[in-house]
């Protein structure tokens, strides 16, 4: 019984990190995007 518990435990810890992971890369996709489309903005502004 234990053993289950354990196993549990670690698949959810795993799972836990695995969409901690998932949200830091959609987060960091979303700032590159905010970024390129403010420099895009600012650079055709200019001309």
């Amino acid at each position: 019984m234990e053993c289950m518990m354990m196993d549990g435990g670690m698949m959810g810890g795993g799972m836990m990190i695995a969409m901690g992971l998932v949200w830091l890369l959609i987060v960091g996709v979303l700032v590159l995007a905010a970024i390129a489309l403010v420099k895009y903005i600012r650079s055709d502004s200019g001309k």
